[in-house]
């Protein structure tokens, strides 16, 4: 297993202000153009330089990407780039090679060929899912998000090539419907999820690899028997606030291995690529359901103060 970090950074514009209403027919035009955006050359132009003000570069700090729709030679194809806010939809895709053919090997890694990412921008919403590959490598998976607004897809994934590399390519999704943009929740070490508390120590450091280890409880008593999903007793996607910078961390240890221990613990080691806010989404699974914490970190600032839990995401599982 993977026990590092990867990492996947996009440069994307910030959201238009909307009006009352966000989305087709509500008197500000469609949310997207009629047709999909046009794919970018994967060569076309060099990744942008970290954002200003990160205090790191060189070797440091992870490597910083654009608009990844695109790269090494790979691009995602979102095929339903609109869908309405609280309607189930079969949201579908497909990875192409350079020359414009359908992906249909890919690596297994975490028990999947690729993990699917939906979140919005303003970082409410969260999704992590697992489609379906037919075999014409068209990927599907049904989908509800419960509010209007944009959203940025992130799939997971490493083509079936012996000198292929893991690979996380994001696009736009909108969502039509009434728009009303939220708050980023302020920072804190604790969160509730479907009755659970989990517990952060540790921080989250820009240009440099450091322990996030989360403690699991439930009625005051540490959970020991979290059961493994996908491979492991947790996983850890981190986001940055504003552009939404994506990370994907794997736990230290996995299942079986002779150390790692079933909780209360799960620990990871990441590293962030620039100093900002972000919101951390874990992932676990207990009493045969899987649960979804959400946390808000600082990177590059001061610590959070223990509060009041707030950081439960919305939805964060539709399997």
């Amino acid at each position: 297993m993977n026990t590092g970090l990867k990492i996947t950074t996009f440069a994307v514009a910030l959201a238009a202000t909307f009006g009352t209403a966000y989305g087709v027919g509500q008197g500000v035009g469609p949310v997207v153009a009629d047709s999909p955006p046009e794919h970018r050359d994967a060569h076309a132009s060099p990744a942008p330089e970290p954002a200003e003000g990160d205090g790191h570069g060189g070797h440091d700090t992870p490597p910083a990407g654009g608009l990844q729709i695109s790269e090494g030679g790979y691009t995602l194809d979102l095929q339903t780039p609109r869908i309405t806010a609280g309607q189930r939809t079969d949201l579908r895709f497909t990875v192409r090679d350079a020359e414009g053919r359908a992906v249909t090997a890919f690596q297994r890694e975490h028990d999947k060929e690729l993990h699917l990412i939906v979140a919005s921008r303003d970082l409410d919403t969260y999704r992590h899912l697992h489609p379906t590959r037919a075999a014409d490598g068209t990927w599907s998976t049904p989908v509800e998000l419960p509010r209007a607004g944009g959203y940025r897809v992130f799939a997971d994934f490493t083509p079936e090539r012996e000198d292929a590399r893991n690979l996380t390519l994001g696009t736009d999704l909108a969502v039509s419907g009434p728009y009303r943009p939220k708050e980023l929740p302020a920072p804190d070490t604790t969160a509730e999820a479907d009755g659970y508390e989990v517990r952060l120590d540790g921080a989250l450091r820009p240009g440099a690899a450091g322990e996030l280890k989360l403690r699991v409880s439930r009625d005051g008593q540490p959970v020991t028997d979290l059961q493994p999903y996908l491979g492991a007793y947790g996983h850890l996607v981190a986001l940055r606030s504003g552009d939404l910078a994506y990370l994907h961390v794997h736990p230290n240890g996995e299942p079986g291995d002779g150390t790692t221990r079933p909780g209360p613990d799960v620990s990871f080691t990441a590293t962030a690529p620039s100093a900002g806010s972000y919101r951390l989404f874990l992932d676990f699974k207990h009493d045969g359901k899987v649960h979804t914490a959400a946390f808000t970190v600082r990177a590059g600032g001061a610590a959070a103060d223990p509060g009041t839990p707030e950081g439960r995401a919305e939805d964060g599982h539709g399997h």
